[in-house]
């Protein structure tokens, strides 16, 4: 497939600024791929479509507070550090990436705040890509409890047009989250709120976690027209072996498999056996997942709705059928779905 196919207006006023009050009274967009069928419910309707036996894989992955102003030495203007990867706790090494970067060079010293954490740049990376070493005289606590101080929730500013609130700092995690490695949210588990999920427990559906530390890659614009050529960012996951037992027995008795966002999918697409069950694995993926593909573990996607030629956009038409899912958001901008991290949600089954 091309990357022009995947392209459509979104008017400005669809991208949510604001989550909903209410984690699960997003409107639900419910997509059925046999009959090509299209509900408009709300979040908690979920419930209804699911019963004994079912499985919900989520992500458990945790934001931080990943965004930094800082100030140059000598000179005082002002950087924003966007801090990608951890790539040595001991050293404090991160790969980050540096606005405006043309004033950043290697050897320059960053000053964060009035705070003892400096910085020194010791690498170029990409354009706008560095790789600095963080000068900390405390504990390994200490410092994360500094950068959590100091950070800023990561929203996305590009598309989210305005200041980040206090607010942000919960509402962009999801009730799931646990294991602390994302610069942005598995968007599709922000709707679930622990009533829900209690009432899922009543009706028999287990809920498991795999971690999968989601990357700004994952939003990065795609540049080439032939698909197969866009390289992903590799993101680092794990799948333990409770969520493999419960997946794999909800296969063998013919039960839902529920992806929570396209995050949750490409993980247990990334660790399949030959015989088409998930395993226990942890590393790197890069897995890039676009139509056609044979899904071998999740028969059922809840995602957000994503913005047009984005490699989310891209794996949820893979999931529904392109001709379908192309369909499901022409309707979706005609009814005013709300898009992107914030905004409403879709579940193809």
């Amino acid at each position: 497939m091309k990357l022009s196919d995947f392209k459509f207006d979104v008017p400005k006023k669809l991208i949510a600024l604001y989550p909903t009050d209410n984690r699960d009274e997003s409107r639900l967009m419910v997509v059925h791929r046999k009959t090509g069928e299209i509900e408009h419910r709300t979040f908690k309707d979920i419930l209804e479509y699911f019963g004994e036996g079912d499985v919900f894989v989520t992500n458990d992955t945790k934001v931080f507070p990943a965004r930094l102003y800082g100030n140059k030495e000598k000179t005082g203007a002002k950087i924003e550090v966007f801090l990608l990867r951890e790539l040595n706790p001991e050293l404090r090494l991160w790969d980050v990436l540096v606005d405006p970067a043309r004033k950043i060079r290697v050897g320059n010293k960053l000053y964060f705040g009035d705070s003892d954490l400096v910085a020194e740049v010791i690498d170029n990376t990409t354009s706008r890509g560095r790789t600095i070493r963080f000068l900390f005289d405390g504990n390994e606590e200490e410092f994360q409890k500094t950068i959590d101080s100091l950070g800023e929730t990561p929203l996305l500013k590009e598309f989210i047009e305005r200041k980040i609130e206090p607010e942000d700092r919960d509402r962009y995690q999801t009730v799931f989250a646990k294991n602390v490695g994302a610069v942005a949210a598995p968007t599709a588990g922000l709707h679930f709120t622990p009533q829900l999920l209690k009432r899922l427990e009543l009706k028999g559906v287990e809920v498991t976690p795999i971690t999968l530390h989601v990357g700004l890659g994952t939003f990065r614009q795609v540049d080439v027209e032939d698909l197969t050529k866009h390289k992903m960012d590799s993101e680092n996951y794990d799948i333990p072996q409770k969520t493999v037992e419960l997946v794999n027995e909800a296969l063998d008795a013919k039960k839902r498999v529920v992806a929570v966002g396209t995050t949750s999918l490409k993980t247990v697409e990334s660790s399949v056996t030959a015989g088409g069950r998930l395993k226990a694995s942890n590393g790197w993926t890069d897995k890039f997942i676009i139509p056609p593909y044979d899904f071998k573990i999740a028969n059922s996607l809840i995602t957000n709705f994503h913005l047009p030629e984005s490699t989310l956009l891209m794996t949820a038409s893979a999931f529904g059928g392109y001709d379908l899912i192309m369909k499901a958001y022409k309707e979706a901008v005609k009814e005013k779905y709300r898009f992107f991290s914030y905004g409403d949600a879709m579940l193809i089954l």
